[in-house]
């Protein structure tokens, strides 16, 4: 990653304060995703992090976004992490706790056995939606070979979590 990449992405990505609670402070990504030589290079560097992977797996909501262009430009399937209840069975589900509550996320079974999957999502907090995604990747029978974001704030710990799940790349830390 270059800093010309990180450069861009900080001055596209817009904070929200007190969204979607009072003391959160939200990235709203919007900007870049309509910046399209933004984006453009956004989904080059995460392709550019794929190598080897059979499938793009990208978690609920703005993850789809990346992980959609990024299997393309890598020539992989893409699978969706999505909040529960809202895959047809079968599916495997797995709860957590986020840095304002708890959710359950799911991903289907039977298109992720003996795959090698690339992970991505937009931000990186605490690492808990990304750590309960490996462990429903690796329930379904696929292992993830990489976990690739576009923002990691580095205050809430999130790499720590995952550096023992999957070799992780953020194209920003802040």
């Amino acid at each position: 990653m270059t800093s010309e990449v990180a450069s861009l992405i900080s001055g596209l990505v817009r904070d929200v304060p007190d969204f979607p609670e009072p003391g959160i402070v939200f990235k709203d990504i919007a900007p870049l995703l309509a910046d399209r030589t933004c984006l453009e290079l956004v989904v080059n560097e995460l392709t550019s992090l794929a190598g080897g992977a059979q499938i793009v797996a990208g978690v609920e909501a703005r993850g789809f976004l990346l992980a959609g262009a990024v299997a393309v430009a890598a020539g992989c399937g893409l699978v969706p992490v999505r909040k529960a209840g809202k895959l047809p069975p079968p599916t495997v589900r797995k709860a957590y706790q986020l840095e304002y509550g708890r959710a359950e996320i799911e991903v289907p079974v039977q298109v992720l056995a003996g795959k090698r999957v690339f992970l991505v999502d937009d931000v990186l907090a605490t690492g808990g939606t990304l750590a309960a995604a490996v462990d429903l990747i690796e329930a379904a029978g696929g292992s993830v070979a990489g976990i690739g974001v576009l923002l990691e704030i580095g205050v809430l710990g999130g790499a720590a979590r995952l550096a023992h799940l999957a070799p992780l790349s953020a194209l920003l830390r802040v």
